[in-house]
């Protein structure tokens, strides 16, 4: 959530796997985080940057040895990210942009994430190119749109909430 001096509406939050991705979730998240705030002037919640922020290097390099080395300490350091992930979500997001891929299928956090995401009555738009058919139930109930690629989804928010971002400027 970097702050460039402008004034941004609503926040968006990243959702999708980390532990599990090939690069973290890193790449698709700073493409979209650049354009939300570019093109919507939207506030960006990106948990590969949050991790950068509220751990220590020591803890960023641990953590993949950890899990199995020192159960304890994963768990306590894990949980300071979970407990921040889920805060964000219940008091901040306005909605979520969710990859859901294989890598998604795996972890545990995006699952949490999307049903923290409808508990509160957040809108969760997905981008996956699994057949539906091949998603679990409960992750299709939270979800409010699917797309098959990003381009969709751009589309579809640049219509939801460009005219916000418009008006915004009018503002100025």
């Amino acid at each position: 959530m970097e702050n460039t001096g402008r004034v941004f509406l609503m926040l968006a939050f990243l959702c999708g796997a980390m532990e599990y991705a090939s690069d973290g979730g890193r790449a698709w998240r700073e493409r979209m985080r650049l354009w939300l705030q570019e093109t919507l002037n939207h506030r960006v919640y990106d948990p590969t940057i949050e991790a950068k922020r509220i751990f220590s290097a020591e803890e960023l390099a641990g953590l993949a040895t950890w899990k199995t080395t020192d159960v304890e300490r994963f768990r306590r350091v894990m949980r300071v990210a979970i407990m921040r992930d889920l805060d964000v979500m219940a008091n901040q997001a306005d909605y979520v942009v969710c990859l859901w891929d294989e890598a998604a299928m795996r972890g545990g956090g995006t699952h949490a994430e999307l049903t923290a995401a409808n508990r509160k009555g957040i809108p969760v738009y997905m981008v996956t190119e699994i057949p539906a058919e091949q998603i679990s139930g409960w992750i299709l109930a939270c979800v409010d749109r699917l797309f098959v690629n990003f381009e969709e989804l751009k589309s579809f928010l640049a219509t939801t909430y460009g005219r916000e971002a418009r008006q915004h400027a009018l503002w100025k």
